[in-house]
């Protein structure tokens, strides 16, 4: 049976001998929301992934991993992936074979017009490189379009967030470092 992206935040959760009280705390969140997203009876938001990924401690990547083989190299074809149908966000981890990474590289896949979501700011340093379509960035109170081989970094302690205003799937890379509080 393949794991769910509620399933496997839930696992992470129970190997951290995290409660889902003490998940809410780490988050923000609801109880309730939270209990919701592993039954699956939710959608994560790219929002609710990254912060429950930084209270976890892992790589938004993680929780879409496949079965990982032990190579170097992401292959092309590990990237082409059904996930996209079934949740809002796709998150690919293209870091293989390194434990705890002190950045790691993402390649993020936003559905058409997915633009709700609240800015919000954590630890650390984002660089975002757009592939293919339209990407629309705020950061504080300005907003950027970016556009393909478009590039933006900043300091993610700064309030931000990521939108897809336009009918098309927007792909673009982001190598993040999530500073450890």
């Amino acid at each position: 049976m393949r794991e769910t992206l509620g399933s496997r935040i839930k696992k992470v959760r129970k190997e951290r001998k995290m409660t889902l009280k003490t998940l809410a705390e780490k988050t923000g969140f609801s109880i309730s929301f939270l209990s919701q997203l592993e039954r699956g009876k939710s959608s994560a938001t790219l929002e609710s992934l990254k912060k429950i990924s930084l209270a976890l401690e892992v790589n938004p990547g993680f929780f879409f991993a496949e079965v990982e083989e032990e190579e170097r190299v992401v292959r092309r074809s590990a990237l082409e992936t059904e996930k996209m149908e079934e949740h809002n966000i796709y998150y690919q981890s293209l870091c293989k074979s390194i434990d705890n990474p002190v950045f790691s590289p993402l390649l993020v896949v936003l559905k058409p017009n997915q633009n709700e979501g609240n800015l919000f700011k954590h630890a650390g340093q984002e660089f975002l490189y757009v592939l293919e379509g339209q990407l629309t960035v705020q950061i504080d109170q300005e907003t950027y379009h970016l556009d393909p081989s478009d590039s933006i970094m900043f300091d993610s302690r700064k309030e931000h967030y990521w939108y897809n205003y336009t009918d098309e799937n927007v792909k673009f890379l982001c190598i993040a470092y999530d500073e450890k509080s």
